[in-house]
């Protein structure tokens, strides 16, 4: 039988300077930047914003949905207090994320971990928690380095989309549709089980009404509280009275359809 040789490039080369291997790790996420970020430019030239100004949030921000929320609450001339307290609960997530990361931080100065915080987002977020979790030797200069590349690609490209935009002419109706589809996006990969999907409804039906009631974009974020709570209410009583409940069942999963055909033939 052929041994199989081991493939040369999956060896780490000692002699590597730690910028061009770290540039290495974070590549395949640099390069899918590149098309949002064009579009993320786009749009943002499309809401008002010229090309310094593109540049300035995509720095400052650095979050493709918080980004494409600017452009379309902008564009249905929000108040501004309502598009601040949209931000602030959809990039909350992000002090859950940074908790996890802080066990492999200790030891480092208040100004390194505020400049990792701020460029912190959940893409780099993720590569750095792998290598964490699976490499010993990963440091925190290491994981710093990933956000910098990620944020200097992402940067580069809202600046080049501003510019692409600057040249077109754009309906802002694709605003609206652009950040309809993202946030639908983002509704499908966080469905996991039944009760998901109810809270989903529970939180359109909410926004709906709220919208109605305030007649503004501020019911948008009432109805998220109200949402958020009902959500974590239901969830923490089921899985405390009910943890085999149907609602828990995880969707597309083999021990979901195996309960189900359980209870089925006990039926």
């Amino acid at each position: 039988m052929n041994k199989r040789r081991p493939n040369p490039k999956q060896v780490p080369d000692p002699d590597e300077p730690l910028w061009r291997s770290t540039l290495r790790v974070a590549m395949p996420l640099n390069l899918s930047y590149i098309p949002i970020g064009l579009a993320c430019g786009i749009l943002l030239h499309a809401a008002g914003f010229n090309t310094l100004l593109t540049g300035l949030v995509s720095l400052l921000i650095f979050s493709g949905g918080a980004q494409f929320l600017i452009a379309t609450m902008l564009t249905i001339n929000s108040p501004l207090l309502s598009i601040v307290l949209m931000l602030f609960f959809l990039e909350l997530r992000y002090a859950l994320l940074s908790s996890s990361l802080s066990p492999y931080l200790k030891g480092q100065s208040n100004r390194f971990l505020f400049i990792f915080a701020v460029s912190l987002n959940d893409e780099n977020y993720a590569i750095n928690y792998l290598k964490f979790a699976t490499d010993k030797k990963w440091t925190g200069k290491e994981a710093l380095m990933v956000e910098h590349y990620s944020l200097l690609f992402w940067a580069v490209s809202n600046v080049i989309g501003s510019l692409i935009g600057s040249a077109l002419k754009i309906d802002l109706g694709v605003v609206n549709f652009a950040l309809t589809a993202l946030f639908l996006y983002m509704i499908v990969m966080q469905i996991k089980n039944r009760l998901t999907i109810v809270i989903c409804l529970i939180s359109g039906v909410f926004a709906a009404l709220c919208m109605m009631l305030t007649k503004s974009t501020l019911g948008l974020v009432i109805s998220t509280i109200i949402a958020s709570l009902i959500g974590f209410f239901l969830e923490t009583t089921l899985k405390k009275h009910l943890p085999d409940s149907h609602w828990l069942w995880k969707l597309r999963s083999p021990g979901a359809k195996k309960s189900v055909v359980e209870n089925t033939e006990d039926n």
